[in-house]
């Protein structure tokens, strides 16, 4: 499914990411190695524009951009991962400075940011490519993901939700966007557009959880208003 200003053409044209290309709120590089205070992992709650917005305004983030993961094909195109025959997934590669976040942190902002019961979609976007999923790339994300999920599921139950169905896998190739999708919402003439769905359920203390940001910062995220990461703006949280 693709939205009316996003043409098939269009995405099959358009050039990756540089190995020089800057984030363009962080000003950080998008292909930058990972230093010994850093961690990365790769999170899909639906469409990935909002998905990233929401995870580069937190403290602590040296990095994100969105890509293509799970799949079978490389680097694979918009257009060739929204036909679903790649089996690739819209996500968002974070990458995160541990003194200052924690990935239970991440955890968090991810269960709360849209439903992760959808099976195959998230909203009105519908397709393989929409569906939930964490990818790992320590053994300690892996068994934190799954801690959460499973504590996630209680509090889904009691509110009426059904299963969850998001996918946790450990190391999954990540393969860059078209570079017009790189922070996309903080781009000058981009189109709102978010189709994530937020349980306004809130996922609080779990076995191995280390929350490290402070709860002023999560006031920030109000998930009862209606696409609450588009209506704010792009700098990062301050705590």
């Amino acid at each position: 499914m693709f939205p009316s200003w996003l043409t098939p053409k269009a995405s099959k044209e358009a050039p990756i990411p540089s190995e020089t290309e800057q984030h363009a709120v962080l000003g950080t590089g998008l292909h930058a190695p990972l230093s010994t205070d850093q961690e990365d992992a790769l999170f899909a709650c639906g469409c990935f524009w909002g998905a990233e917005k929401g995870f580069w305004k937190l403290p602590g983030i040296i990095t994100t951009a969105v890509g293509y993961a799970g799949g079978h094909q490389e680097q694979p195109t918009y257009q060739e991962v929204c036909s679903g025959r790649t089996g690739h997934t819209e996500i968002v590669r974070v990458v995160w400075n541990k003194s200052i976040i924690d990935f239970s942190d991440l955890l968090k902002l991810f269960w709360e940011c849209h439903d992760p019961t959808q099976g195959n979609r998230q909203g009105n976007d519908r397709g393989s490519q929409y569906r939930s999923a964490i990818y790992t790339t320590t053994i300690q994300q892996m068994e934190l993901a799954q801690a959460s999920r499973d504590s996630f599921q209680q509090l889904l139950s009691r509110g009426g939700f059904g299963a969850i169905t998001t996918e946790i896998k450990a190391d999954q190739q990540f393969h860059y966007a078209e570079s017009y999708h790189q922070q996309y919402l903080a781009k000058p003439g981009s189109r709102p557009y978010c189709s994530a769905m937020p349980t306004q359920v809130a996922l609080n203390d779990f076995p191995g959880a280390n929350f490290k940001l402070p709860v002023s910062v999560w006031q920030e995220y109000d998930w009862s208003v209606s696409h609450c990461v588009l209506r704010s703006g792009n700098e990062i949280i301050k705590p």
